[in-house]
């Protein structure tokens, strides 16, 4: 899960910064959005697989399948909107309909998600509480969700003139979001890591039964 939360948030990173599309090339751009969401969709899969499996339980759990759920569906959008932006280019009629309607879509499913994660994690007040590791992730991945969100505003297609209606902003803001993530899944990395080097150091025991 973090693994594909990672390659695909590195890819939206790198995605939109002027000085690696003059590098590969506006189709070889275009393919890096593409592969992140399919990457973005892999981490969203096994992130709703583990919640389903631990669905029984408190509120939280039920919570955290909602939010996979949600974002999984994002991440679906996704896949759309970056599958045909490798071939539909702006000045296109029918880029609104193909392109920008499945990501502003695509958006609203992060937010709901990033939202849900964020009401069911640990706080006091709007404060989250500093009790466990990873602590900070449901904020920076609420935060990332917005910044997702003003990216998709920011790239709205102007029917008047044909063009984006803040390039820049749709730029910066997909690239804050993709941190945002990749911090979050960094850290998902660091914390699965050191749950596994606990498990291979600690003694064998045996159980209550004696076997």
């Amino acid at each position: 899960m973090g693994l594909g939360f990672a390659v695909g948030s590195m890819c939206f990173l790198v995605g939109p910064f002027p000085g690696y599309l003059q590098l590969v090339g506006e189709h070889a751009d275009a393919m890096t959005f593409f592969v992140g969401s399919v990457f973005f969709t892999l981490g969203g899969g096994v992130q709703t697989w583990l919640a389903w499996s631990k669905r029984r339980g408190d509120s939280s759990r039920r919570a955290a399948l909602w939010s996979a759920g949600v974002q999984s569906a994002g991440t679906l959008f996704f896949n759309v909107s970056t599958f045909h932006a490798i071939d539909v280019a702006v000045s296109d009629p029918q880029y609104s309909r193909l392109v920008w309607r499945p990501d502003w879509r695509g958006s609203v499913c992060f937010l709901v998600s990033g939202a849900l994660a964020y009401a069911a994690a640990p706080r006091r007040g709007w404060r989250p509480l500093r009790r466990n590791a990873g602590w900070w992730q449901p904020t920076a991945n609420l935060l990332g969700c917005v910044f997702f969100g003003a990216a998709a505003v920011a790239g709205y297609v102007v029917p008047s003139t044909g063009s984006v209606l803040s390039l820049a902003a749709a730029n910066w803001n997909t690239c804050l979001g993709a941190a945002c993530f990749l911090a979050c899944a960094i850290e998902a990395l660091r914390i699965a890591r050191s749950r596994a080097s606990d498990d291979a150091a600690a003694p064998d025991l045996p159980n209550a039964g004696g076997s």
